[in-house]
């Protein structure tokens, strides 16, 4: 991520910081005098959104320092680290929303709303699904996966205002409503969690290349060279906005090493130029096959 894009990851951030304590104080204020636990509940989802904020924050100044001694391709994995935290903390609270709404149901208790409630609700469905757009333009332009993580948040909380806004409507009709509001937050909540922890850790335990790539590396391959070169083996190690990638291809048994090194160093090159990946390619003869892959 360059400066610009450190940049506008950070003003996002303060942008969901300053936005969600507002947010919960108005919600917590309306689910108090309703004594609606779906409105406390998603209150206190709002609030957590400014602690995944502050992780962002600390992700992204992480993520920025240089490679060093320690670290030889760099910190961008903070930053899946801070959309793991992020994923986490989804859980917990989506968790503490279902017990709520469960006993909520239980205890056969109902809500109380008004047109504060309606207000708030609505006000809040707008703004956390404008916060959750302002994170993913965010997101596609500095490739930052907790910034994305940050907007899915947002997201998940205004589908929770939605819900609970239509609840409302329905509250004076349905005593049991309120509980199951609860329940409906809990798993909007556990799904973004999933998804975000899914994206995370895909990318750490190491994904397969994408069909695109694999294609790009196969045109960049024929375009370098007359030969056949057959690139296959082909791995990828993402370190945030630093790639590294490493493939095999196949080559005359007759060639010389002089002849070899060339075409894989104008790969290298394009491949540099082109995807901005830093790549190893192991050269084999044709007919040859690797002890392990078979190819």
């Amino acid at each position: 991520m360059n400066e610009t894009g450190h940049k506008l990851a950070k003003q996002e951030a303060w942008v969901s910081i300053a936005g969600n304590i507002v947010l919960f104080i108005a919600k917590m204020w309306v689910g108090i005098i309703s004594g609606s636990i779906a409105i406390i509940a998603d209150a206190w989802h709002t609030l957590s959104d400014s602690l995944t904020s502050v992780i962002v924050l600390a992700g992204v100044q992480f993520s920025a320092r240089p490679a060093d001694k320690e670290h030889p391709f760099g910190h961008g994995r903070a930053e899946l680290i801070a959309a793991l935290i992020i994923g986490v903390l989804l859980s917990v609270v989506a968790f503490n929303f279902l017990i709520e709404g469960v006993q909520r149901l239980i205890n056969h208790q109902a809500a109380n709303y008004g047109l504060a409630a309606i207000i708030v609700t609505a006000i809040s469905t707008v703004g956390k699904e404008a916060m959750a757009q302002y994170a993913f333009w965010v997101s596609r332009r500095t490739s930052s996966r907790s910034v994305k993580a940050d907007g899915w948040h947002h997201r998940s909380d205004a589908i929770a205002s939605l819900v609970i806004l239509v609840g409302i409507f329905a509250g004076k009709y349905l005593w049991w409503i309120d509980g199951l509001l609860g329940i409906i937050v809990a798993i909007l909540i556990f799904h973004a969690a999933y998804m975000i922890l899914r994206d995370a850790m895909n990318t750490m335990l190491g994904d397969h290349p994408e069909p695109w790539l694999i294609t790009r590396i196969d045109e960049i391959c024929r375009q370098e060279s007359t030969l056949d070169l057959l690139p296959h083996h082909i791995h990828v190690h993402r370190y945030g906005e630093h790639t590294e990638l490493t493939m095999h291809i196949k080559l005359p048994d007759s060639m010389t090493l002089f002849d070899a090194h060339e075409i894989a160093t104008k790969i290298e090159v394009r491949l540099k130029n082109d995807l901005n990946i830093i790549s190893t390619i192991h050269m084999e003869p044709v007919g040859f096959e690797h002890p392990r892959t078979g190819s």
